[in-house]
């Protein structure tokens, strides 16, 4: 049996802000320290000076939130330094309407966990919050004087509305989320909301949850849209409030069918994943940067006036005034805009094969380019169990042929060549490299060699592993050629189709996929922000279906996989780290060993980040996707526009 090491939970209790997860105390709290009010941006300043804003101290909350999205330890120098106000952001992207790069640094959660760590979680838009001793009763206090992008106030109605109008009303929620339901399970009651004041609120749930807190900061990078909407906005699209009859225009504009204001609704609402897209423009928000412009080849955020946080001068943030995104055709023209100076902020498209690329033009470029802590396994094999073929499933279901095909990747042939030697071998499945021994287990399983080479499935013809691929990182193209020369070493037919984004995604939705290489989040999911380790569609879209159904869709799944998915609900209850919460993840990890459900080439590598090399406040450790959530704290050096 594979001995997997247990990697203890943090604990650490922090006075002024710091919620802990830790058993045994009575009753555990978060509060804000009080941040006072400095300067804003010049920009806005002069908007106040026109009469089109209120000033600053009634734009933002009465005890606003004082920044602390990265952790001092990964700042040179052991802390952020008060920034200048000015300057347009720089980004690209491949996609028209999405750039995770941007998306993270606008998403704001109720809560957040510095570092993107789960180590310890911090009030974020409310302003503190508490749990019982068997954290099933959680109370939020909102910050005072908190305005949407509008200028109307945040309150507790909004939540209210939130929670009982929309995710309480079947037509807008036909299944409501398992992870507002106690401990993320299916089958136990939906939470409990009580409003206790204007901006006092708690959530109850029937049994224990401790990982609730997680869910609220870094799980799925969810934000805070799903338990707070702008009532005043979308009350005008809600059937309680407004007349289907005064919303017929509207829905008919919008192209649904007579009546069907719900998706009218949905239309209108915009949730953290719509935060780059063209539907947020002129939708209130609580983000640092608000979109103002878009079409097919670009689009443009500006600072939000009534954005919450502070620095520890009491400036208001977010420094930059606004950021720019153009779309590139993909991940390798992101890359010649790098190296030509025309990008300032790049962590996504990035890879470390382009390493050397980078710094040798980074002079002339006029940036940086670091290597911090990647949050991803950035390369990983997926082979859908479920997909519509009875020979394909038989074979990919059979475990000794995934440990054959497993057992065929040279990791650290591809470590070296595309990682530079900076991954390690995973631990998560056998990572022994041995041709010899999986082709033994091939013949063994009666999937013996073809005239031409090739070996055959149980239906006589040569069996085939197609790949379909979209170039969402530069690795992921080279990982995917490397792996199909290796199984077809092995005599497995492998091929390799590129395709846009967006159609990988349409065609996993649609359990079109095969086979199919992309990152996994391994790193985080002893947190329990990720629970991937569930087969969700790239390794079983059908199951996906099952389980996220309770078994009205789909197709039920064989024990084991039944088991993560049981063990995705149990961790859910216990906190990090506890013997309880150990011996579940060991549990988990030994399943995947055993099954070898997914198959990532490398675990631990470095990922680099481009930036400008005139922008402050960039950690020099840490994760990588963490100075993406703390983008409001990033500032030019130089003073006006860039």
């Amino acid at each position: 049996m594979k001995c997997h090491k247990i990697v203890g939970f943090a604990v650490v209790l922090v006075m002024v802000s710091a919620f802990v997860f830790a058993s045994g105390d009575a009753e555990r709290a978060t509060t804000q320290a009080d941040a006072t009010v400095g300067n804003e941006a010049p920009m806005l300043a002069a908007r106040v000076a026109a009469g089109e804003l209120p000033p600053l101290e009634q734009r933002i909350p009465l005890n606003p939130k004082l920044t602390n999205e990265i952790p001092a330890r990964h700042l040179e120098g052991g802390q952020l330094e008060i920034g200048r106000y000015g300057g347009t952001l720089r980004v690209v992207a491949s996609a028209v309407d999405w750039n995770p790069d941007l998306f993270l640094m606008f998403n704001e959660p109720l809560l957040n966990t510095p570092g993107a760590l789960g180590e310890e979680v911090y009030p974020n838009i409310v302003e503190s919050f508490e749990l019982n001793d068997d954290s099933t009763v959680f109370t939020f206090r909102l910050r005072e004087g908190l305005r949407w992008s509008d200028g109307e106030l945040v309150t507790t109605e909004d939540i209210r509305f939130t929670v009982e109008d929309v995710l309480f009303n079947r037509e807008l929620t036909p299944i409501f989320p398992h992870w507002l339901r106690a401990g993320s399970q299916a089958t136990a009651a939906p939470m409990n909301l009580v409003v206790v004041d204007d901006y006092t609120f708690r959530i109850e749930f029937e049994s224990p949850y401790g990982r609730f807190p997680i869910q609220l900061a870094l799980t799925s990078w969810r934000g805070y849209t799903e338990l707070l909407k702008p009532s005043h906005y979308l009350k005008a699209y809600h059937a309680d409030y407004t007349d289907v009859a005064d919303m017929e225009a509207d829905i008919r504009q919008a192209g649904f069918e007579p009546g069907e204001w719900y998706n009218l609704f949905h239309d209108k609402d915009v949730v953290n994943w719509d935060l780059t897209r063209p539907k947020a423009i002129g939708f209130p928000s609580l983000q640092p940067f608000v979109m103002v412009r878009a079409s097919e080849s670009a689009s443009e955020f500006e600072r939000n006036p009534y954005y919450f946080k502070v620095d520890a001068a009491g400036n208001q943030l977010p420094y930059i005034d606004r950021v720019q995104n153009r779309v590139v055709q993909d991940s390798e023209s992101s890359t010649m805009d790098v190296i030509a100076g025309n990008v300032d902020f790049m962590r996504e498209d990035t890879a470390l094969n382009e390493m050397p690329l980078y710094r040798e033009h980074a002079e002339r470029g006029g940036y940086v380019a670091h290597a911090l802590e990647m949050h991803v396994d950035p390369t990983s094999i997926s082979l859908n169990q479920t997909y519509n073929d009875p020979v394909w499933r038989e074979v990919v279901r059979n475990v000794q042929f995934r440990r054959a095909l497993n057992m065929a990747i040279d990791r650290q042939q591809i470590n070296d060549a595309i990682y530079f030697n900076f991954g390690s071998m995973p631990e998560l499945v056998p990572s022994e490299f041995n041709p010899a021994e999986a082709e033994r287990i091939l013949d063994s399983i009666g999937m013996t060699r073809g005239s031409d080479g090739y070996r055959i499935g149980p239906d006589g013809r040569i069996f085939e592993i197609p790949f379909e691929v979209a170039s969402h990182a530069v690795d992921i193209i080279p990982v995917t050629e490397m792996v199909t020369e290796m199984w077809e070493a092995i005599g497995i037919r492998t091929t390799m189709r590129t395709i846009d984004t967006a159609l990988r995604g349409q065609r996993e939705a649609a359990n079109e996929l095969k086979a199919t290489v992309l990152w996994n989040v391994q790193p985080m999911w002893r947190s329990g922000g990720w629970l991937d380790f569930r087969p969700t569609s790239r390794e079983g879209r059908l199951w996906w279906q099952w389980y996220s159904t309770d078994g009205s869709e789909g197709e039920e799944p064989p024990e084991y996989v039944k088991r993560l998915y049981d063990l995705g609900e149990l961790i859910m209850t216990v906190y990090p780290g506890t013997p309880e919460d150990n011996a579940y993840f060991e549990e988990i990890y030994q399943i995947h060993y055993d099954n070898v459900i997914m198959m990532p080439i490398v675990e631990r590598v470095l990922q680099p980040l481009v930036v400008n090399a005139d922008i402050g406040n960039v950690p020099i450790g840490g994760t990588a996707v963490a100075v993406d959530i703390g983008g409001e704290q990033l500032f030019f050096r130089s003073a006006g526009d860039n």
